[in-house]
Order: C-alpha cells, then structure tokens, then sequence
C-alpha cells in the first residue's frame, strides 16, 4: 500500500507518499505561500535533485491538486494514477479531550475537529482544509487523523489543569493539551530501540527545539508533563513565541500600547521570542553567526534561549524522579552543537556528561553524544513525524472491518 501524508499550514502544504512495504519514501516536498504573492511547489527527485515549479496557488485546494497532479505525472511522478494510494494521513493539530489517538476521518471527527478551532485557531482550519480537498479530489479514498495533543492525553489530572476557576475548564475546557505530540512519540520510541533498552521502563526527557521549541517528560512510555499549554505558545523561548511569561505583563502591555486581543495574540505569537529580543531573525543559524561577530542582543537571546531549556530539564527531572535518556531533536536540536553544550553544562550533578567533541562533530543523524560513564544518555535523534502519522494510518487501516 501507498499512503501520503499531508501537513497543511497556515500558508504552506507539505507532503511526503510512502510504500508501506518497506517505508520507502516515493516523493516528498511542499507548496510554499499559498495564497500569496511567488507561490511554488518545491519537491525532491529519486536521484536527490530538487525541483522548483513556480505558479499561483490561491487556496489550500489548489496546492493539494498541484500536488496530486506532480504525483501522477509523466514527467516527475512515481504512481500510475490516484488509485494507487490507498489512504491519506493528516496532521492535526488540536484534538482536545476527545482524541487520545489517531482515528478514521468520518463525518462525526469532522465535526469534533471543526468544534476544537477555538483551541486552536491558527493551525486546526488550514489542517481541515487539507481533509476537504481530499474529500473532493479523491472521494472514497480513507482518511486519517494523526493529532499532536494525543501522545499528552496522559497527563495526570495535576499537571494539566490550571489554577484557574474551575467553572472555565467546564465551560471553556481550558487546560494544558500540549503539542508537537507526534515527534515527542516517535523520538522517545526510537531512541529506546537505537539504545535496545526497554521503552516501558525508562524515564525521558524529548527536547524538540525548532523554530517552535517543546520539551516532554515521559515515564514508562506515557508522556506525564510537557512545556506547551492550551496553546503552543505557553513554555519554552521559542523562533517568533514568547514561551512562559507573566500574564500580568500581557494586561499590561494592552494597555500601554492600546492593543486588542488580536494585537496582542500578533505580538506573543508573532514578533517575539528569539526576534523579539535579538531584533535579528528567528533563524538560529543567524543568531549563532550574530553572536560570533559579538552583537549584544543576539548573545542575550541565545542565553535566555538555552536557560530556559536547562530549566525545564531540571524541573523535569525532578517530576520524572531521575532520569534515564536524554534526547534533542527537531531541526535546532538535532544541528546546534552549542545549544546542545549550553543546556548540559554543569548538569554533572544530575547524572548528564556530554562528550564534547561527538557533540561538536554530530548533527542530522543518530547519535550518543554523552561519554560512557554518563548516568543519563544523551542522544540525538532525528524526527520522523510522517513516518508515524503514516504508520498509524496504515495500522487503522488493518483494523477496519472488511465490508
């Protein structure tokens, strides 16, 4: 069976077809500033050559239609027709209570993800978005939903509610969902088997530092904590995202700069974080070459940037009881051999040893990067979001009744 994966962003598609057989990856890329001006669809050939097809794609609908039609083409595509693949698996990325694992898209889970668009807002339409196109443009093929809250539904009662009134979390179902749930359950799976330890007895901490940062604390093989909230705002310093701050300074804020909600939600979610403080770039790739020219603010942001993930892994630490594995991933986490360093420094204490030179000569692949006599190891491992989002879509599929 041939399965694609589709990730639907706000102003971008990215896709990745597998065969099932062997996890072979037949084609993957992505439409890029959809609905925006220099619209294109980027892809990747068998041989590694990179493919840039320029054109106008105005909606979500048009980009997968680009996209099905390269998949099939004489030119550039690997299937014969759309026949040949068997299920679409989707990202989405708020599944509220009510998902605690992936499901077959029917009518019903339609509904349940259009009613979750208030959690959240930015992500949860353009996910839908990619559910109707495939509804259209390919009718009676199965669909599944892969969601990043699923993997934290695990979370004790303790550590996902807030101190707010509790009537809010009847009335509103305001509550820690946590994000990225996907990745934090692939990397805590795999490293367990690149180590051959046993994944249900361990203790882990999964960095996942991008430009959206997150970190999970998992006992057992069930996720007990992670930095993200309601949103995927609240936790850690992240790219464009404030990450913990005082909710005192966002009234504040309102009111000094005379900012609505919306304004607001722009200035947390948009124009702070690494950008804000640096005033540079998102892009850490950039930070680190400010840095190395000496620029005062890059040099603060990186600092905030990496205390504040030695601090969650501390407090972490501590729910977990100890800790077993260390792991980073995520584009930062897996390349950045200085945030790497910064964040287990002086952590001798806690059982981390990281062996400086394998963390400086290692990036993009797996890895120990600790020294043999560390307590805890420390690993990179890449993450595969669409393998796993296609994997659960293949064993839903196995578990279908046969008509």
């Amino acid at each position: 069976m041939k399965i694609l994966v589709l990730n639907c962003g706000s102003s971008s598609i990215k896709y990745k077809l597998f065969n099932m057989v062997n996890y072979e990856v037949l084609a993957e890329g992505g439409v890029e500033k959809i609905g925006l001006t220099g619209s294109f669809l980027k892809f990747k050939l068998p041989t590694g050559q990179e493919v840039l097809l320029e054109g106008e794609v105005l909606e979500h609908r048009a980009g997968i239609e680009y996209i099905l039609g390269v998949l099939i083409s004489e030119k550039y595509g690997c299937v014969k027709s759309l026949d040949d693949i068997g299920a679409v698996g989707h990202r989405v990325v708020h599944g509220g209570e009510r998902f605690n694992e992936s499901v077959l898209i029917d009518d019903e889970v339609i509904d349940m993800i259009e009613e979750y668009i208030d959690l959240a807002p930015l992500h949860n339409p353009p996910n839908l978005k990619g559910i109707y196109a495939i509804l259209e443009l390919m009718p009676g093929t199965p669909q599944v939903a892969v969601f990043d809250t699923a993997f934290h539904q695990t979370l004790p009662d303790y550590a996902y509610f807030y101190p707010l009134p509790y009537s809010l979390y009847e009335k509103h179902n305001i509550r820690r969902y946590g994000f990225h749930g996907t990745s934090h359950r692939y990397v805590s799976r795999r490293v367990c088997e690149f180590l051959g330890v046993p994944y249900e007895s361990q203790r882990i901490i999964t960095a996942h530092v991008g430009n959206g940062v997150s970190t999970t604390a998992i006992k057992n093989g069930k996720s007990i904590d992670t930095s993200m909230g309601m949103n995927p705002v609240e936790g850690l310093m992240m790219g464009t995202r404030t990450g913990d701050i005082d909710p005192g300074v966002i009234s504040y804020v309102m009111e000094k700069e005379h900012l609505g909600t919306q304004g607001v939600s722009t200035l947390i979610n948009k124009f702070s974080g690494v950008l804000g403080i640096s005033g540079i770039s998102s892009d850490m790739r950039e930070i680190e070459d400010a840095v190395n020219r000496g620029e005062e603010r890059a040099i603060l942001a990186l600092k905030m940037y990496n205390y504040r993930i030695k601090k969650y892994i501390g407090s972490y630490t501590a729910v977990l009881g100890g800790l077993d594995i260390l792991v980073f991933t995520g584009g930062v986490g897996e390349n950045m051999a200085s945030m790497r360093k910064a964040v287990c420094e002086n952590m001798e204490y806690m059982g981390i040893e990281l062996d400086d030179d394998l963390n400086a000569s290692t990036q993009s692949k797996e890895a120990i990067i600790s020294k043999p006599t560390s307590k805890v190891k420390v690993v990179i491992i890449p993450t595969d979001e669409e393998l796993t989002i296609a994997q659960d879509t293949g064993m839903i599929l196995q578990e279908q009744p046969v008509a």
